[in-house]
């Protein structure tokens, strides 16, 4: 059947702001519907109140509502949109699908004669409310966990009592495992109970008798309205049942799954589906599979909607479900649709994988000061990455060299640890790191058979450890000049870095590479299929590995390269890597669009970025898509392979900027700002000395490298001192301190995490107020695209500060200051792009605290205020195809823009909700005002100093 002609204008749901739980998975997945649907002639409509991302950018939906998620909201729009059709609430997560319900209990939908696609009430309430999941599941013969509703804390008692311990409590109705625990021992259980119930909305929790040291799976299906089905990826959690599954290292295909169990798997999850509802779309079941040779399976939970792991699995297989599953939602069927990735088969098709995936998740606990780092059944990581590999270990170790810890791989840097009872502590109450420190245990001899009996990971993932430190201390007992081709060849095609091995060999970097180049061990790129080669694919998505040699008449001998290198000219964007505090999805909407614009200027644009839940890395977004780390080899293989005109590192955040140094120093154009500018700016001595010969005032200031510097730099300047380490982002490290005891503690603790860092101290501005500008320069013209003062006081970092835009009470005076000084640090750091320039205005004196010339975290959220394409300007600045006085300039604002931001406290309840220079929200929103006599406004205003933490 085809599409249903009688839908000529949707009304897509977003999923708000970036939180622990919610990430821009769900961008990514709504900006591919928003595509997929105009591709078929509909008008889109969407209400997403997230400044920071692709999916609302003016660009993609035909109406962008950049308003709060509420029923408010949705009557407003669609009494401004009558010819609103119907409403898909299936890609914007959690928060989509509460609201869609929510206005249907209100009559809404029915009101405005608007059809809900893509899922149905029922299916959604089915799945929701554990106990009617349960009791369906038991009626179709699904095996389910022992488990009771409790509605009351005493009826919680009873159930306890009942099952004994280990058990587990789940709230009804909530997002990325709030509230969930897993309760040991009777002593916790109260707590944890109460917990439970206050953190469902409808004060309901589900206990379970725990199943811990299951294995677990999830696959992603897609269904049509003639009821086919097809299982779209198998996901397999390395880590055990009580981990929840945005916290699991996750191995795409399945690794430990009988293909007897599979089967069964599968036709339960078809089952599932069926069951719950008469819907078209994407959904995710997750299972629970004994780990003895019974394999018993019980299904824990089905997500009828796009979920967390359709990201990854798209990414993955490389198809777009999220794209069908809008189209399925019209009512296409499966056979009807193009295969994405060959073109000329159709969509009814089960990838096969000839590649390994392997996720890992990216925490933040150093922003949480007092969090439990143990991982559990409620979600704490913030972002995470992907590595695709020819076998698993490959892609485990390109996952690890793609989460910027300073980790160089799972081993073989040095920094592993060797205390026994810190590894069994590690092992024992799952941490956040546990992927190294199962190589670590098995270094210092600890037997696997003990490694599996406390973390019960699967003993094939423990022995393919056990593999690579076998070949570890093979490598370790040869010299660089006797090291075999074999042996090197093995080291690499199973990922250990060029910088491991030069660990391994006492040796540097630079000697292995050119070891490798002389034995000819070489990466070669293969395409993401699909298909395992069985029809030809036609999508630019790479990954890199190694290959043994093929000898053939014609050729000789050689490894095959399925990335052809046209000769047209080339620009390479370094993405920004995982999702983190201080740096999110704001730098991949700058990436976006700073490959849609190289293109538009005519180069052949090159992706390189390892995270999976992001917009830049969808397989058609840049001409080519490298999925590979942000990681100095990776990335100067690929400039060694493709030759472009040059690199932007300007747009990828500190990530794509760390990287700067080796570019320049191994010969590579960077495309707009140089290096020494770059640096320049870092370099908080060298900017000071700048901003002296500028006559540009800031704060008195100190460099010190040791606790003692410090301390005789603390003599000449008055306290407050804020102390800040040079390179970093998002303020890491950042405090202000009141006296020399609390300074001595932080430099010394601050020299310990990051060693041989310059540290600046600079006198505190004590009751400041704080402003930031953003510019576009071209190194002779200047023009600033916003200027936005924060709400908070001086001291707040500005991720964490309400802001406006324009300011809301600067006088011209001073307002002239921030424009002067602007245009002549964006000159005198010969900036060619973006830069950002965040001041302190005190007693009508404007300081500068930094600048940054790259592009920062405001500006998509100016661009949304303006509705203005600033990224486009700037890349076409930097690319020396425009130069500033190109364009015409159009702001259009009526009122002010505010930039709320979002915290994810809720994950953590026993830590400090103090603000202060180091950043610790998750994502924003926008709230326009028409005047600053608005409650919202002045509720902000009066709130300003309530969590300023000194």
């Amino acid at each position: 059947m085809p599409k249903n002609t009688n839908i000529k204008s949707i009304l897509i749901i977003g999923s708000g702001p970036i939180i622990i739980g919610q990430a821009c998975e769900f961008d990514y997945s709504g900006s591919q519907a928003i595509r997929s649907l105009k591709e078929e002639g509909i008008e889109v409509t969407l209400i997403n109140s997230n400044p920071a991302t692709i999916m609302t950018d003016p660009s993609l939906a035909d109406n962008v509502y950049l308003k709060p998620l509420t029923t408010k909201s949705i009557i407003e729009i669609l009494q401004m949109h009558p010819e609103i059709d119907a409403v898909l609430p299936t890609m914007g997560g959690q928060t989509a699908l509460n609201l869609c319900i929510e206005a249907d209990d209100k009559g809404i939908w029915k009101d405005f004669n608007v059809e809900l696609i893509g899922v149905d009430i029922d299916a959604i309430n089915i799945t929701e409310d554990r106990e009617k999941f349960r009791q369906l599941m038991i009626k179709i013969g699904v095996g389910q966990a022992p488990s009771t509703i409790a509605t009351s804390f005493l009826k919680g008692k009873e159930i306890a009592q009942e099952y004994g311990f280990p058990l587990v409590i789940r709230p009804s109705f909530t997002l990325g495992g709030f509230g969930a625990s897993i309760v040991y021992d009777k002593e916790d259980f109260d707590e944890l109970l109460s917990r439970g119930l206050e953190a469902s909305p409808i004060h309901e929790v589900i206990i379970d008798k725990a199943l811990l040291g299951w294995k677990e799976y999830e696959l992603e299906l897609l269904r049509d309205d003639n009821d086919n089905v097809v299982i779209v990826c198998t996901i397999e959690n390395m880590d055990p049942m009580g981990i929840h599954t945005g916290d699991s290292i996750t191995v795409a295909p399945a690794m430990t799954l009988s293909d007897k169990t599979f089967q069964r798997m599968r036709d339960m999850a078809i089952l599932m589906m069926r069951s719950i509802g008469d819907f078209a779309g994407g959904c995710n079941v997750q299972f629970a599979v004994s780990p003895d040779e019974k394999e018993d399976i019980i299904a824990i939970e089905i997500n009828p909607r796009v979920s967390r792991s359709s990201a990854l699995a798209s990414k993955a297989t490389g198809y777009p479900i999220a794209k069908i599953a809008a189209k399925l939602a019209l009512g296409y069927h499966l056979d009807e649709l193009n295969n994405q990735i060959t073109k000329t088969t159709s969509a009814l098709f089960e990838p096969t994988l000839d590649y390994v995936i392997v996720k890992i998740p990216r925490w933040n606990f150093d922003k949480f000061e007092g969090a439990n780092r143990t991982l559990g059944l409620q979600m704490k990581s913030v972002g995470e990455v992907m590595g695709i590999g020819r076998c698993f270990q490959e892609a485990l170790h390109k996952a690890t060299q793609s989460l910027e810890i300073k980790r160089n791989g799972l081993g073989a840097d040095g920094k592993g640890e060797t205390n026994y009872e810190t590894i069994i502590e590690k092992l024992t109450n799952a941490s956040w790191d546990r992927v190294f420190v199962i190589y670590d245990a098995i270094s210092i001899g600890i037997p696997l058979s003990r490694i599996h009996e406390i973390t019960k990971i699967d003993m094939w993932f423990l022995k393919q450890y056990e593999e690579l430190l076998s070949l570890e201390r093979e490598i370790t007992t040869n010299k660089l000049e006797t090291l075999t081709y074999e042996l090197l060849l093995e080291a690499k095609q199973k990922g250990f870095a060029d910088r491991q091995i030069a660990h391994m060999l006492d040796c540097f970097e630079s000697e292995v590479y050119a070891k490798r180049q002389e034995l000819d061990i070489n990466r070669v790129y293969k395409l993401v299929d699909t298909c395992a080669a069985e029809f030809s694919a036609q999508t630019p998505y790479y990954y890199s590995t190694f290959e043994n040699k093929m000898i053939t008449a014609e050729k000789g001998s050689y490894a095959h390269n399925e990335s052809v290198v046209t000769d047209k000219k080339k620009i390479i964007v370094l993405g920004s890597g995982p999702n983190r505090i201080g740096q999110g999805i704001e730098f991949d909407y700058c990436c976006v669009h700073g490959v849609l614009a190289a293109r538009e200027a005519g180069y052949e644009t090159i992706m390189i970025n390892c995270n999976p839940e992001t917009v830049s890395t969808d397989f058609d977004t840049a001409d080519k898509l490298y999925f590979e780390p942000v990681f100095w080899e990776h990335i100067y293989d690929i400039i060694q392979h493709e030759k472009p005109e040059g690199v932007i590192v300007q747009l990828g955040g500190q990530t794509a900027l760390k990287l700067a140094e080796k570019l320049d120093k191994w010969g590579v154009k960077i495309i707009g700002t140089s290096f020494e500018a770059l640096d320049l700016a870092e370099d908080r001595k060298r900017f000071s000395e700048l901003l002296v010969e500028l006559d540009i005032p800031f704060p008195k200031y100190g460099t010190a490298t040791t606790a003692d510097e410090a301390a005789a730099i603390a003599d000449n300047l008055d306290f407050p001192i804020l102390v800040r380490p040079s390179y970093v982002l998002g303020g890491q490290g950042m405090k202000i301190v009141i006296n020399k005891e609390e300074l001595e503690k932080h430099v010394v603790a601050l020299l310990r995490s990051i060693p041989n860092n310059m540290l600046l101290l600079d006198h505190y501005l004590d009751g400041a107020i704080e402003a930031e500008a953003d510019a576009i320069c071209d190194g002779e013209d200047v023009y600033i695209i916003g200027i936005m003062e924060h709400i908070e006081p001086c001291g707040v970092h500005s991720g964490d500060s309400n802001a406006t835009l324009p300011p809301f009470n600067l006088g011209e005076f001073v307002m002239q200051q921030i424009k002067d000084h602007t245009k002549k640090i964006a000159l005198a750091l010969k900036t060619v792009g973006l830069i950002n320039i965040q001041f302190a205005i005190k007693d009508d004196t404007v300081y500068i605290i930094e600048a940054n010339p790259r592009a920062s975290r405001t500006v998509p959220f100016i661009a949304k205020a303006y509705q203005e394409p600033y990224v486009n300007y700037a890349t076409k600045v930097m690319l020396g195809v425009n130069k500033v006085k190109d364009f015409t300039f159009n702001p259009k604002l009526e009122g002010f823009a505010i930039k709320q931001p979002v915290f994810s406290f809720n994950k953590f309840p026993n830590v400090d909700k103090k603000l202060g220079p180091e950043m610790k929200s998750t994502g924003e929103s926008i709230l326009f005002i028409d005047s600053l006599k608005d409650d919202q406004f002045y509720e902000l205003y009066s709130r300003r100093k309530m969590y300023l933490n000194k």
